[in-house]
């Protein structure tokens, strides 16, 4: 069967290393072309790095694409209107989110550190020449699933059986089993934040610190409020700390079938909703903004 545009319509299996939960380490590599007409082969050489279905070495890859850089290489293949993070949220009380788009990501997942960090050696090194490495940052769990506020993160997360018809395109569309992917690193005002007795806390985050129940009479301002999913739609989250002892935070990690849900998560926190900014973005900065597309395996291995 072909469908308009000559786009073939077959089954498509989305990257694995989206579902997959439980690792306790990452690397997340942004890349930027260094040679614009190089493009394709820049592609190639990412889509080589592994084969999509199965790990090496334990490591679990996401590979994505700046969306813009996606459709000029595979036009049949690429979601209507995706759009990279192209310009900063200029919020309320002159909160603004930045833009700091880049070319690609490649973003690594693994039970120990050293593996994933040697495989981020091996992926800098074949991209040399065609690409720079424009933000490099690592993470790892703490305390299980809680964030370095201390609360619980991803409490409303859609389960694995769930989150398939959440993150991912469906079939019969271009880009079927991909996925947009928002990423954004956030640093923790960690002394106004402690400061904060733990009731206050829970009201900026709109839910309990020890158990992440969601309070019934949760403001308006409160983080829970401004990111209410059954608002925006569901965005299956990856989130994870990141950074060193004086200087931390949360690296975002958000895919979605739907490019919509994540921008108006977006300006809702930055009060561009209703006017009420979200008060979690008063203890915490943004420092980065990118949008990825990340297509299905059998896309990727077009491009080897």
């Amino acid at each position: 069967m072909v469908l308009g545009g000559g786009y073939n319509f077959r089954m498509y299996t989305a990257q694995a290393g989206i579902f997959a939960l439980g690792t306790s380490s990452h690397a997340y590599l942004e890349f930027d072309l260094l040679d614009a007409k190089g493009c394709k082969q820049f592609a190639s050489t990412i889509a080589a790095i592994r084969e999509p279905r199965t790990t090496t070495g334990g490591v679990n890859f996401v590979i994505g694409f700046r969306p813009e850089l996606w459709r000029e290489m595979v036009p049949e293949d690429a979601p209507v209107g995706v759009e990279g993070f192209n310009k900063d949220i200029e919020g309320v009380e002159g909160f603004v989110m930045p833009s700091t788009q880049h070319d690609a990501l490649v973003w690594m997942s693994g039970s120990a550190y050293d593996v994933v960090f040697d495989m981020a050696r091996s992926v800098i090194q074949d991209l040399a020449g065609q690409a720079r490495l424009a933000e490099e940052t690592s993470s790892w769990a703490y305390r299980h699933d809680r964030d370095l506020t201390g609360f619980i993160d991803g409490s409303e997360n859609p389960t694995l059986l769930e989150a398939p018809a959440d993150a991912l395109l469906p079939e019969g569309v271009p880009g079927a089993a991909g996925s947009v992917l928002l990423l954004q690193k956030w640093k923790h005002k960690v002394a106004e934040w402690e400061a904060l007795p733990v009731a206050q806390q829970e009201l900026v985050m709109g839910r309990s610190k020890a158990d992440s129940i969601e309070m019934e009479n949760k403001p308006a301002y409160s983080h829970v409020a401004r990111t209410d999913q059954d608002v925006f739609g569901n965005i299956f989250r990856r989130n994870m700390p990141y950074g060193k002892v004086d200087d931390h935070g949360t690296v975002f990690v958000g895919f979605s079938a739907d490019q919509t849900r994540l921008a108006k998560m977006l300006e809702s926190m930055a009060g561009l909703v209703n006017g009420t900014r979200d008060a979690l973005t008063k203890y915490t900065e943004p420092l980065t903004g990118s949008y990825y597309f990340v297509p299905s395996v059998e896309s990727l291995l077009r491009l080897r």
